[in-house]
């Protein structure tokens, strides 16, 4: 249920975060603003519930197939990065704003693509092994997209030894913790454990998206209009480069839509999160990541219902060499 109606949760706690003191009233406690510094904290949960949930055949998979998931991850940590700088400049943002946009372009996919990879009639398989993939080279591939995207910018980005750490620390350290506590479970206990851990990761970045608003929540009203122009058309022009590089490196249709909504569905809650820790005295870059979250839930999953009802090219190859079948 949770998982299904996302993209809805999304905008009502937002909402709320927003107009908190309009409803609640002006002295009342500001639980979103209080939980800043438990941010942190809640990425690290977030991504210890993925690596509960990524299955152990396609974790294995990963190394079966290295050549075409590396390529994957490949494909989205250069043309994302790319495409946010190139989207930044085009757009003429400035300050903060540029430095969210690019963030969002340096961060790795998210494991709502997988779903969707499903509802599409995509290869799961594919798209779990790309975040893995992605997830793992975090902590060398985001720290140079990001410092070469900002190369030239009046504000620094951090050092590469800091955000690496810092990176292993929130990201591949929790998230491979989680996968080995899920390979010593027993396997009867693995549908209760999926629910949970489904559960919790959704509403801890629900939690932090919403923190996010709260706490940026007087300077929202005041950023610049071509941002959300620029994280859409980032956006979209993510889904074309996966769309197209799939097709160069000669993927079959349902891998070619894995790395297509993998490549265009960054994770952007991590990226508001690691806004905090790669820039603590500027919120406002965090407003970036958090807008780009409801923009790839609710163009991803347009995609992903458009796709679930075509055929895909080699099923429909197939059945033409088979013929029509006999009664």
């Amino acid at each position: 249920m949770l998982q299904r109606y996302l993209i809805y949760w999304l905008v009502l706690s937002s909402l709320v975060a927003l107009f908190w003191h309009e409803w609640i009233g002006p002295a009342a406690w500001d639980p979103f603003v209080s939980s800043k510094p438990y941010l942190t904290t809640l990425i690290i949960i977030t991504m210890y519930m993925i690596g509960l949930l990524m299955p152990r055949r396609e974790v294995d998979e990963v190394f079966q197939r290295w050549p075409l998931v590396f390529a994957g991850a490949g494909i989205q940590y250069t043309a994302m990065p790319l495409l946010a700088f190139l989207l930044g400049h085009a757009f003429q943002l400035e300050g903060d704003a540029f430095v969210g946009v690019v963030l969002v372009g340096c961060v790795p996919g998210a494991m709502a693509s997988n779903v969707l990879t499903m509802n599409a009639r995509g290869n799961t398989s594919y798209s779990v092994s790309l975040t893995t993939a992605a997830t793992l080279l975090s902590p060398l591939a985001v720290p140079v997209a990001l410092r070469l995207a900002l190369t030239g910018q009046e504000i620094e980005g951090p050092g590469f030894l800091d955000s690496s750490l810092k990176l292993l620390k929130t990201v591949v350290i929790p998230v491979t913790c989680g996968h080995l506590s899920s390979r010593w479970l027993r396997d009867e206990w693995q549908p209760r454990l999926k629910t949970i851990s489904s559960t919790t990761a959704n509403l801890s970045i629900l939690w932090i998206i919403a923190a996010v608003v709260g706490l940026n929540r007087d300077s929202l009203w005041q950023i610049q209009p071509g941002i959300f122009a620029v994280l859409l058309t980032l956006n979209l022009s993510g889904y074309a480069a996966g769309f197209t590089a799939g097709g160069g490196i000669r993927l079959n249709e349902s891998m070619r839509r894995a790395l297509t909504l993998e490549v265009g569905m960054q994770n952007a809650g991590l990226g508001a999160v690691l806004a905090g820790e790669f820039f603590p005295d500027r919120e406002a870059v965090a407003i970036g990541p958090a807008l780009y979250t409801f923009g790839c839930m609710l163009t991803g999953t347009l995609l992903s219902q458009f796709w679930s009802r075509q055929p895909l090219v080699e099923q429909t190859a197939a059945a033409s060499r088979e013929g029509p079948t006999r009664e």
